[in-house]
């Protein structure tokens, strides 16, 4: 077991328990405008100065807060948000690789516009195959990434077998093409097909599901 990534895991776990009340998630959202003072904290939440207290001392053990005194008056304090209060709050690396490969079933059009849009992303190589690769890559996955400019390859599909090798990545962004591997990929991503539409809202729908979900991946994908 990995004790460092248990910590953090841990330490990630306390934060999210400390803000699972409405009340301090509420303090959390205030202080990143500001500092405040207890006082100030209990007028905007309309809370007795004991709750208060209370609240303060839970975020502040699990580092979200810390506190100061006035130069002014020195009864008074500030509550600050840490500089790292929120640090760890989205999920970190998940994994590391050499390359990302996309699949889909013909490697015409969700596979190509992923591989082309995770190298915006990342310095990880991409790459993209089919599991019954077509003659071609569809005029509609081409119209779709000159509307984005986004760079497509100008290779024609290539079947899976022949670019997978055994330290890939595998991502299946096709529901067929993730049910013939079964197990195999790392993860699968239920993008319906555009072709059937055949659309340009519907390539456009495509696309934007993709760079959701690779601007999501990327920063938790360490090159190995």
């Amino acid at each position: 077991m990995n004790t460092e990534r248990t910590d953090e895991t841990e330490r990630r776990a306390a934060t999210h328990a400390a803000l699972g009340d409405a009340a301090r998630l509420h303090i959390v959202d205030l202080l990143t405008l500001g500092d405040l003072s207890p006082t100030e904290i209990r007028i905007a939440l309309g809370m007795p100065a004991n709750l208060v207290t209370h609240h303060l001392n839970v975020l502040e053990s699990v580092g979200l807060v810390s506190r100061s005194r006035s130069e002014a008056d020195k009864r008074r304090s500030y509550v600050h948000l840490a500089s790292e209060g929120l640090r760890g709050l989205t999920p970190g690396a998940s994994a590391r690789a050499d390359r990302v490969v996309f699949v889909c079933t013909a490697n015409s059009a969700r596979s190509q516009l992923a591989a082309a849009l995770w190298q915006q992303h990342s310095s990880i190589p991409s790459a993209s195959g089919g599991t019954r690769p077509a003659d071609r890559i569809d005029p509609g996955a081409v119209a779709a990434a000159g509307r984005h400019d986004l760079a497509l390859t100008d290779e024609a599909p290539h079947a899976l077998a022949e670019v997978r090798s055994p330290t890939d990545f595998v991502i299946t962004v096709c529901d067929n093409a993730h049910e013939e591997l079964g197990a195999t990929g790392n993860l699968h991503w239920s993008i319906p097909d555009p072709v059937r539409l055949g659309t340009a809202a519907a390539f456009d729908t495509t696309y934007a599901e993709l760079q959701r979900r690779i601007s999501d991946l990327a920063p938790r994908l360490a090159a190995s």
